[in-house]
């Protein structure tokens, strides 16, 4: 029986799911990075609107380390499934401290270079700068960033698809490339070992 991401690759417009399947690591990478942008954002909110109301770069950098925390797990356990190794967390905790700098940095500029901040210009705009820079481009920034620095310096020794404990994007077996057409057939037997 196929598992549910190879159910939901089915229900994918055929002309998408080669790329899909080749480039599995960023779909999960960015699927992760979704879901921690997110958190990231209610924590940023929940803490400007409370505890840190008047300091909105110190909220954001806990914002992100929290999301940062949540992001080494999935990323480690599905997005690249990488053999552990003993400096694998100092490698992971040395990028994401450049990632969170690099996050933050639109956010100071927009503050404190470009002075978007009250009595300077409206609290609305203000909230807009924030939003644009802190949480839309520093995370973009950010984002690029990590996915390329995680490939070459963090998670390096890839595990084989089929040992994916969930199921998802593992090798589906003759009865599911059967159920997902020949596009993916042809995209997986294509697909690297350092894709997986």
């Amino acid at each position: 029986m196929p598992s549910l991401t190879q159910r939901a690759l089915a229900r994918v417009p055929e002309g998408v799911r080669p790329f899909l399947v080749r480039h599995r690591s960023l779909v999960k990478f960015l699927l992760v990075g979704s879901g921690c942008f997110a958190l990231t954002l209610l924590i940023n909110y929940a803490l400007r609107l409370t505890l840190l109301e008047r300091k909105p770069v110190l909220a954001l950098t806990v914002a992100t380390v929290a999301g940062t925390a949540v992001s080494y797990v999935l990323n480690r356990r599905w997005s690249f499934r990488s053999s552990w190794r003993r400096r694998e967390p100092l490698l992971f905790l040395l990028v994401s401290a450049v990632a969170i700098a690099v996050n933050v940095l639109p956010l100071i500029a927009s503050r404190y270079l470009f002075e978007l901040r009250e009595p300077r210009v409206s609290p609305v705009t203000r909230e807009v700068a924030d939003f644009l820079s802190g949480m839309v481009l520093g995370t973009f920034a950010a984002m690029l960033f990590r996915f390329w620095a995680m490939r070459r310096w963090v998670f390096t020794r890839m595990e084989q698809p089929v040992a994916d404990a969930a199921g998802v994007f593992a090798d589906p077996g003759p009865e599911g490339r059967r159920a997902l057409g020949p596009s993916v057939r042809s995209a997986e037997a294509g697909a690297g070992e350092g894709d997986a």
